[in-house]
């Protein structure tokens, strides 16, 4: 123990300036394993604190530190658990109780009688020691000054044990004498032997010189005993001091309780005071305040920023922040009656006329559109929100002090403004239906232009009819109607007007929005925090457009997802969302919105089906420049957008129809096929309605539909033809496919363009060698029989000596085909090629320079089959190259 409390002090207690008093060896109740020491020790340093620690070992340096301190003066009770009975548990009582068992009672009861002795020193406070036995409490005298404390501190010292570490030159001496016997090491009882005699000499010489020096040593003896007698004189007149000053300690320690207590109750009087002065002033509404809720004028400026003024004062007594206890005193009481009797009051006033004021500006804004020449746009509210503008911080005293009176009142607004709101955008509706029915004047086709119903019915045709057109239509003399000055006309007026009507629409409702967003305080948040809310509600905010049937939710998916994620990032970026309750308001403002701006989609659909094309890209443009893609305004507009996608593909859908179920015409030639023709028109047109419109993708998709069915029924309309060949079919009208997508250049439809391309070619080919067969039918035959000889193994010089194929029978074979007789083949030829051919492609001369190669190409196999087989024979044709090309040329010129 002697060693570990050296370590202690060593380690722990004497770099902090302190000294190990005692200690003992402790587990807490219930963990044995966790061993640790209570130490109490004491600092060097005046004034002198008492401190009890809690020292542990580390568990990777084994090295001891502090783990808990406390002051000795918070120490309240110590319990010994029993002062009869031997146990070595023990509690001291802190802040809580810490429970402790001891390694042994002797242990615990030398650390209990350490922690009284310095309680009893150091403490004017002292801890209550229960059950502990009566022989550890003894008596200490407490020190009362630098010299007796020095004196006195026996009490203490004797806690400690006889070890003494040496002084640091007392370990130098040691070391040196060591060092100057090489034996000490090697044989310590040699080297204790020599030590023994060398103390002998040195105790020997002290002798001898304390008996030379006895007169010497009896003068000091004498002034011993004068110093004693002396330091006896001081220690009484001390301890008389010490009694003194005693009892003017206890007295100082009386009036010190005592100024503490004075201290307090002036504290506690400076803090009623205080308290009373903010009661008074949170409950004090001055009477000018009193008399604007009583009789302000709430149709004038003044009357009205008074009235705002003192509302906002009465809220903020009724809000007061005041601590319960002082709710229940009867003067507040009576005070908190009395300011709910004005609000309520008040809160009738201003409902009563907000509700007459709300009522007469619908009544007045009617009369005033009925006044109006009619005009082609959206009436603008914003004097009837300036005027209610000056209420908007009544509404929200108003909001918050009677939330049902404020709801009856969002009631009667939206009640009133809802009709008003109907009629204008039903009659603005009616009004661009009636401009896209007027009659057009034919010969101004400008931008005012536009069709009747009955003229329309009559005149003009959709894509899908053309397309589904027969062979005598295309022969006859009729225009096209859906390419005509007309139909082009009434398509740019529809554009301008649907263009008008949304430009229209969005500032009438984002006013209103604005307005009720702030009169009424519905945008409650701003925060990032309603952003990340409304971002995880991203979804419910799009359900609506999410519909039932797999082609519209295959448009959801596939085609409205990149808008909507475009939206979704702006909302993110701008921070704007509006709430469920901003929604809901405009939506009972503007209840019939919705279904008259469908119901105007599906009439200008069922006008023209190319109106889908211009709504589609109009709607777009307006969903993705949407300030805030949250409001009710962009997600009605994003449903309608919904459902002008759906009329595009069902006008897509028809022209697949119309393509498919086209007829081929049994009694004339085929020539380029009615959808054929109508397909450049109608790329055309919807290149010109969707450019620079990021919806361009949805327009190509419908393209590929169109041409993969084009394709297929030209293959089809080809092999039903009866009166023209097939080949001819084929190359005609993919010849003018590749022409078309040559010049439209669409980026997505390439591969349908070099498609055509080879389609025509092959067909041109083949056209080419069915039409020309064999002109020279009985050369062509002898010619295939050298070919056959020859590719049996026979050689080509040999080949002449067979008896079918020799010189003679070449000769005759030749004569047969005088130049008089090719070229009279080739022209019954041009002629057949000029009868399958249609005008409008102008292939005529294509295909003849092509069968003029192929010509020329069997006349130089010819020859050098000849050159092979019969050298040297001077066989040659009746007629040469040139002559051919003459032939052609002649022939071409002719017709």
């Amino acid at each position: 123990m002697t060693a570990i409390k050296h370590t202690l002090n060593r380690d722990v207690f004497l770099p902090n300036d302190e000294r190990l008093i005692g200690f003992v060896h402790v587990t807490k109740v219930g963990r044995k394993k966790k061993t640790s020491f209570l130490c109490a020790a004491l600092s060097t340093e005046t004034p002198v604190q008492a401190r009890i620690y809690q020292v542990k070992k580390a568990d990777k340096t084994e090295a001891y530190k502090k783990k808990v301190t406390w002051l000795l003066r918070d120490l309240k009770v110590v319990d010994g658990k029993s002062s009869s009975k031997e146990t070595a548990e023990f509690d001291l009582h802190f802040e809580k109780v810490y429970k402790w068992v001891a390694s042994s009672v002797n242990d615990k009861e030398t650390f209990i009688s350490c922690l009284w002795k310095l309680s009893q020193r150091y403490l004017i406070q002292k801890p209550d020691f229960l059950n502990v036995p009566r022989h550890l409490l003894e008596e200490v005298s407490r020190p009362t000054g630098s010299v007796q404390t020095t004196q006195q501190e026996d009490d203490i010292v004797t806690m400690e044990d006889d070890y003494q570490a040496l002084t640091p030159k007392e370990e130098n001496d040691l070391d040196q004498l060591m060092s100057e016997c090489k034996i000490a090491i090697s044989n310590a009882e040699l080297f204790a032997e020599q030590l023994s005699k060398q103390l002998s000499v040195l105790d020997g010489a002290n002798i001898h010189s304390i008996m030379g020096s006895e007169d010497q040593v009896l003068n000091l003896m004498r002034l011993l005993d004068d110093g004693i007698r002396s330091a006896e004189k001081i220690e009484d007149k001390l301890d008389f001091y010490d009694s003194i000053l005693q009892n003017v300690k206890d007295q100082m320690e009386v009036m010190k309780e005592k100024d503490a207590l004075i201290n307090t109750r002036n504290k506690n009087h400076q803090l009623l005071l205080e308290e009373l002065d903010n009661l008074v002033n949170h409950l004090d509404l001055d009477t000018r305040h009193l008399k604007a809720l009583q009789d302000g004028d709430l149709s004038t400026p003044t009357g009205i920023c008074e009235c705002t003024t003192a509302a906002s004062v009465l809220q903020r007594c009724l809000n007061a922040d005041i601590h319960p206890a002082l709710n229940q005193m009867a003067a507040v009481e009576e005070q908190q009656r009395k300011f709910t009797r004005f609000s309520d009051k008040f809160g009738k006033r201003l409902a009563y006329h907000l509700n007459n004021l709300f009522i007469q500006q619908g009544n007045v804004l009617g009369e005033t559109l009925s006044r109006q020449a009619p005009d082609f746009k959206l009436p603008q509210h914003h004097s009837a929100h300036r005027d209610l503008t000056p209420y908007a911080e009544l509404m929200l005293w108003l909001k918050n002090s009677d939330f049902d009176c404020f709801t009856e009142l969002s009631k009667v607004y939206t009640q009133n403004l809802s009709k008003l709101y109907n009629k204008e955008i039903q009659d603005f509706l009616d009004m661009a239906k009636q401009k896209l029915g007027s009659k057009p004047d034919k010969n101004k086709l400008g931008v005012g232009v536009g069709l009747s119903a009955q003229a329309r019915s009559g005149s003009s045709t959709s894509l899908n009819r053309k397309m589904s057109g027969s062979i005598q239509s295309l022969n006859s003399d009729n225009i096209s109607m859906h390419g005509s000055n007309i139909d082009l006309a009434m398509r740019h007026l529809f554009d301008q007007i649907i263009d008008k009507i949304l430009s229209e629409l969005e500032p009438v409702c984002l006013s209103e929005q604005d307005f009720c967003v702030r009169f009424f305080h519905l945008a409650g948040e701003t925060s990032v925090g309603k952003e990340i809310r409304q971002d995880e509600e991203s979804d419910d905010i799009w359900k609506p457009l999410q519909p039932a049937s797999p082609p519209v939710e295959e448009y959801y998916e596939e085609n409205l997802g990149g808008g909507l994620k475009l939206q979704r990032r702006r909302a993110k970026s701008k921070l704007r969302h509006m709430n469920e309750e901003v929604r809901r308001m405009m939506g009972e403002l503007f209840p019939n919105l919705e279904p008259e701006l469908e119901a105007f989609v599906s009439y200008a659909d069922r006008l023209d089906g190319f109106n889908s094309m211009y709504m589609l890209v109009r709607m777009s443009q307006h969903v993705n420049n949407a300030q805030d893609a949250g409001s009710f305004l962009s997600l009605m507009f994003a449903s309608c957008l919904v459902k002008i996608k759906r009329n595009f593909d069902k006008f897509i859908s028809n022209q697949i129809r119309a393509i498919q179920d086209f007829k081929v015409s049994k009694k004339s030639r085929c020539g380029i096929i009615a959808f054929v023709h109508n397909f450049e028109e109608f790329a055309n047109q919807a290149e010109s309605i969707f450019k620079g419109s990021d919806r361009h993708t949805h327009l190509d998709k419908s393209y590929k539909a169109l041409v993969a069915v084009i394709y297929e029924q030209i293959a089809r309309v080809a092999n039903e033809s009866q009166k023209t060949p097939k080949e001819v079919v084929m190359m005609e009208n993919f010849h003018h496919m590749y022409s078309t997508l040559s010049t439209l250049k669409i980026p997505c439809l390439e591969a349908d363009r070099k498609e055509a391309k080879q389609i025509y070619q092959d067909n041109l080919t083949s056209y080419t060698l069915n039409l020309l067969g064999r002109p020279l039918e009985k050369l062509h035959v002898f010619f295939e029989g050298v070919q056959n000889r020859v590719a049996t193994g026979v050689k080509p010089e040999e080949v002449g000596f067979q008896l079918a194929f020799s010189k003679q029978e070449l000769r005759k074979v030749i004569k047969e085909y005088p130049v008089k007789e090719v070229k009279k083949g080739l022209d019954g030829i041009y002629k057949k090629t000029h009868k399958d051919l249609c005008e409008e492609e102008n292939l005529v001369q294509v295909v003849w320079f092509s069968m003029q190669d192929e010509f020329i190409k069997q006349v130089k196999h010819y020859e050098d089959l000849i050159n092979q087989c019969y050298p040297d024979s001077g066989i040659t044709l009746e007629f040469k190259v040139e002559d051919v090309l003459s032939f052609f040329s002649e022939i071409a010129q002719n017709h």
